[in-house]
């Protein structure tokens, strides 16, 4: 294997208590009901806007304008707390480090927004070097959009044979399905292995390590 392609939300690093209190914050501004952290975990995954449009109350789904407000006021939260509670999954840094002695590629592709997920692999991989950081970007399609593999690949310089996409969620599999290459998904993060039953799965960083070394 040549190149690791990377989700980072409930993949490397666990953000969803940030992210629910962001979320939360939001809901509040508009004396809206709040959701547990617990809940937020089913909810991720799918870009801020989706995130922030599945919190509101079901009557309330429809009214893009307080969709709009909301997803205002969570980016405000969100940007000054983005790295309150977050941290990196144990063994993910020194993973990360070994891949990159053993001379693999490594990539981040997120649906985060584009200055979140740079700001995290800045602050908690400050020494490891990704071929490709991205996330969530005007004018680019989220996953499972398979053009976020290709534009690694492409900037990598490395063929789909060689590659694997390491992740938490059907969203990440399904992308490595389309784009044609292996996915391998992570049960630590935030959907569990009955959710992830379809792919080939593991338990552990140690596990994974072995998958990817």
């Amino acid at each position: 294997m040549s190149i690791v392609l990377f989700d980072l939300d409930g993949t490397l690093i666990d953000t969803i208590e940030d992210l629910g209190e962001a979320v939360n914050h939001a809901l509040k501004v508009h004396s809206l009901p709040l959701h547990s952290i617990t809940e937020y975990r089913k909810m991720v995954g799918h870009g801020i806007r989706n995130l922030v449009w599945q919190a509101l109350p079901a009557d309330l789904k429809t009214d893009e304008a307080l969709l709009d407000e909301c997803l205002a006021d969570f980016k405000s939260w969100y940007s000054a707390h983005i790295d309150v509670h977050t941290r990196p999954y144990e063994g993910i840094p020194e993973l990360i480090s070994e891949l990159g002695t053993a001379g693999v590629k490594l990539a981040v592709v997120s649906n985060k927004f584009q200055e979140g997920t740079e700001h995290l692999i800045r602050r908690f991989f400050p020494e490891a070097h990704f071929e490709a950081v991205l996330g969530n970007r005007e004018g680019y399609p989220l996953k499972p959009d398979p053009e976020i593999v290709r534009e690694v690949l492409q900037t990598a310089g490395e063929n789909k044979s060689g590659a694997v996409m390491v992740g938490d969620s059907p969203t990440d599999m399904k992308t490595a399905e389309n784009g044609g290459i292996r996915g391998i998904a992570v049960t630590w993060g935030y959907r569990n292995q009955e959710d992830l039953s379809a792919w080939e799965t593991v338990n552990t960083v140690a596990s994974l390590r072995e998958k990817l070394l």
